[in-house]
Formats: structure tokens, C-alpha cells, sequence
């Protein structure tokens, strides 16, 4: 009796420790209304008192039942979050839970992971049917961060119940984890795979047809329908009595710089990112791709002040810096000063580049007092400037308009669809190449660009 004694006080003092893990399912309060319900019904009924009293006594005993079945292990779950170290800003990640159970009953899980904070989630839950004892099962969701950084992942938590769902027990795993969200590699995979094997036009992006011969003499190859007759080679025709060209590849190992802007404008945010980190994914792909076609990838970055500066190489290490430092940029709140830029590239970019500039113009204004700067880069760079359409502005701008307070809305979206489009013409205007999308599409368009000057053999 003693050693029984002391066996229940201390499962009893265990049980007191987890009274924080113990919550009541949905079925036991509805059962214990029920219960209430049977013994209002006493006052005109007097034999449902003792039938309430029955009730009473089955539901605590099950109850009790269901606690000691619960309770009786004291280290029930283990498991592990299995996710990458590095994460891919704007894209949807995997994140895989394996849970092992070592409950001695097949069991209910619902699992909540304590995500990190810049991911704002709330009340997602993970719900596992069944899970046998000593089974592992795994369940696996995606997230989307949108700011880069660092993220602090938590404990898992797990609401248990047992085939009678009346109490639920909590367990916390312990498993916190750091992760890195980084500019998006994924699309930096996935583009710099398709400019390898030249297939780049599965994703949008446009097969330029080159205009006129570069100066780089590639090799001499039979004719194809098609091929510009201007290309013949006579000699080698003569000795293999069959029409022969030479091939031109375009030229290669030219340099090729992103110049983004981290002033105010580009904290404008759209779809959960915003404008800097678009011109972020943006320019690591199109580094990628340009390392990939032989040309030379460097990086800028400015506001107010200058940034980070890479210069244009080939090297291996050359994407794996780029990617380290476009993973500390943040926007600062600040008026960007173009004029700092220039004095900058001229200091530090001596070889004629193509010039990326990720920037972004909210008035023909604006646009005018810093154009000057602009321009003086065409004078020894080829300059092509990247800015966002807003579609949100553009939506308003078409709808239909019957209310008035529509169509204020609407003719005010029609005036900054209309100044963007004049910053566009004022830039084509003073010879600098203009990309003006919309940031969902902006991989897209730069690249096309890209390709387009390359074969146009502007730089």
C-alpha cells in the first residue's frame, strides 16, 4: 500500500506540474453542457437529477481515463524541422516536420510551428490524423519571406488527443532553429541553367536575332537556309565544293554592372517585397546570366551615400560575393544623391560598361533634377535605367468610373500613368536606354534587355 502510495503522489505531483499542457477538447465541453442541460431539466423532472449525476460520474471517469493515457509517458514526441539554411527571398520555400511518436496508442497531432517573426503567421495549424506508436511521419509546407535577414524559428508545438477527444495534451519540441533569407536564388538557379543551355525563351525571354557581325571569329561551318549570305566564305567553299560561312559569336568579357538605388522611393512595396529587394532578385540573376554568356559581372550599390562596390570580374568566387552583399542591403530614408554616383563610377569604373540602373522616378520632376547625372554616365558608359510601373495605379486608371469618388481616384491614377510614361520618352530622349515594368516582371525585361543590346552590339 505504501509503495502504491507513493507511486500515485507521484504521478499526482507529475500531473500537477502539466497542468499547462492540458486542455479540454471541443467534445468535453459540449458534453458537459449536455450535462448542465440534463439538470436544469431536474427542476420539472426529478429523475434526470440522478440521470445527470450518472452522466457526471462516466464523463469525469472518462476524462480521468483519457488523462492517464495521455500522461503516461513522460517524453511522448520527438522530431525535427528540416529546412535549408539559406532561404530564397519572394519565393516559396519547403519546410518539412518529422514527428516520431512514442505514445503506447495510435494518436491525433496538431502541429504549430513558432515561425519567425517577420513571417506575421498566425494560427497555422498542421493537422496528422493518426500516427501509429514508434511511427515517424512527415508533413511539409512552404513559406514566402519577404524581407531579407536573419529568422529565428522556435519550438514545434503538438495538441495530442486519443480516439475518445476529450482532453488534449501539449507538447513543445524543442527545435529552434536560425535560418538566412537570402536575394532569391531560386530564380538565379533556374535563369542561369536556362542561359547555359540556351534555352532561355522557355521563360519569357525573347531570341534576339543579331544585327550586323561582331569581331569575333567563332568558326567556319556548312551553310543553313537562312544564314546571311554576306558570310560566305569563298576560299573554303572552293576547297570543300560546298557553301560554306564563317560563324561570329559576339563579343565576350564585357563588363557589366547593377547600380541600385536604396534612396526612399525604392521602399515603395508591392506584393510583399518591396521595389529594393524586385531590383535585388533582379540583379542577382541577371549576374548570374551575364557570367554565364562570358561577360564580366560587378555591382553598385547608393543613396545618399555609396553602398557596397564590387568591381566586374569572371572569377568563381564572383556570384557568391555579389550574393553576400546583396543580402546586406537595406533602403535607407533618404533623397538619393546621382550626382555622389557619378563622381563614383568615374573614380572607379574606367573600361566602357552596360550600366543597369535600378532606380525608380515618381515625377517628371524629379526625373529632371537628376538627369544631367545620367546623361554625363552615356558619355563614357552604355546607361540603361530600370523603373517600376505601379499596376495597382494602372487598374484604377482603366476601370470604369461612375461615383465621384472613383473617378477622383481614377484621374489621379491616369496622371501618374501619364508622367511615367513621359519620364520614359524624356530618357529615350537623351539617348539612355529605359525598362519601364512592372516588379513581377522585372527578371524578365531586364534580361531581354540585356540580350537585346548584346546583339544590337551597343556596348
Amino acid at each position: 500500500l505504501w509503495i502504491l502510495s507513493k507511486k500515485s503522489s507521484s504521478r499526482l505531483k507529475f500531473l500537477v506540474s502539466r497542468l499547462r499542457d492540458i486542455y479540454f477538447h471541443k467534445s468535453a465541453l459540449y458534453a458537459a453542457l449536455a450535462i448542465v442541460f440534463i439538470f436544469c431539466l431536474g427542476f420539472a423532472f426529478p429523475f434526470m437529477v440522478v440521470l445527470g449525476k450518472l452522466l457526471l460520474i462516466v464523463l469525469v471517469l472518462l476524462i480521468a481515463f483519457d488523462l492517464i493515457r495521455l500522461f503516461k509517458v513522460e517524453r511522448p514526441l520527438n522530431g525535427q524541422r528540416i529546412i535549408e539554411n539559406k532561404l530564397s527571398n519572394g519565393d516559396f520555400n519547403p519546410v518539412i516536420l518529422q514527428v516520431t511518436s512514442f505514445f503506447p496508442l495510435p494518436v491525433t497531432l496538431s502541429l504549430s510551428d513558432e515561425f519567425p517573426e517577420q513571417l506575421q503567421l498566425r494560427d497555422e495549424k498542421i493537422t496528422i490524423e493518426r500516427i501509429d506508436p514508434l511511427e515517424t511521419t512527415e508533413v511539409t509546407y512552404e513559406i514566402r519571406p519577404t524581407t531579407r535577414g536573419v529568422y529565428q524559428y522556435g519550438n514545434l508545438i503538438a495538441l495530442v488527443n486519443t480516439r475518445l477527444s476529450l482532453i488534449s495534451r501539449r507538447v513543445a519540441i524543442k527545435i529552434p532553429q536560425e535560418v538566412k533569407v537570402y536575394p532569391s536564388f531560386i530564380q538565379f538557379r533556374k535563369y542561369s541553367f536556362l542561359a547555359i543551355s540556351n534555352r532561355l525563351e522557355e521563360v519569357g525571354v525573347k531570341k534576339v536575332r543579331k544585327l550586323g557581325l561582331s569581331n569575333e571569329f567563332e568558326q567556319i561551318r556548312e551553310y543553313v537556309r537562312g544564314d546571311d549570305f554576306r558570310t560566305v566564305n569563298w576560299k573554303a567553299t572552293a576547297r570543300r565544293r560546298e557553301l560554306m560561312v564563317n560563324q561570329y559569336d559576339e563579343e565576350k568579357s564585357q563588363n557589366i554592372y547593377c547600380l541600385i538605388d536604396k534612396g526612399r522611393l525604392m521602399h515603395m512595396p508591392f506584393e510583399g517585397l518591396s521595389l529594393l529587394d524586385y531590383s535585388i532578385n533582379a540583379a542577382l540573376v541577371m549576374s548570374g546570366v551575364a557570367l554565364g554568356r562570358s561577360d564580366k559581372s560587378g555591382l553598385l550599390t547608393f543613396s545618399d551615400k555609396i553602398g557596397t562596390f564590387i568591381p566586374a570580374e569572371r572569377k568563381s568566387t564572383q556570384m557568391s560575393l555579389i550574393a553576400d552583399a546583396l543580402y546586406d542591403q537595406e533602403v535607407r530614408l533618404r533623397e538619393t544623391d546621382f550626382a555622389r554616383l557619378y563622381k563614383n563610377v568615374r573614380y572607379w569604373i574606367k573600361k566602357r560598361s552596360l550600366l543597369i540602373l535600378f532606380t525608380n522616378f515618381d515625377s517628371l520632376i524629379t526625373l529632371k533634377r537628376q538627369l544631367k547625372y545620367i546623361q554625363a554616365l552615356t558619355r563614357s558608359h552604355l546607361v540603361c535605367t530600370v523603373i517600376f510601373d505601379n499596376s495597382e495605379v494602372n487598374k484604377w486608371a482603366d476601370e470604369k468610373a461612375f461615383k465621384v469618388d472613383k473617378v477622383y481616384r481614377q484621374t489621379v491614377a491616369e496622371k501618374f500613368k501619364h508622367d511615367k510614361h513621359l519620364i520614359v520618352k524624356e530618357l529615350n530622349k537623351h539617348g539612355i536606354y529605359t525598362i519601364l515594368t512592372e516588379p513581377q516582371d522585372l527578371t524578365i525585361y531586364t534580361i531581354n534587355k540585356y540580350l537585346q543590346l548584346k546583339a544590337q552590339g551597343a556596348l
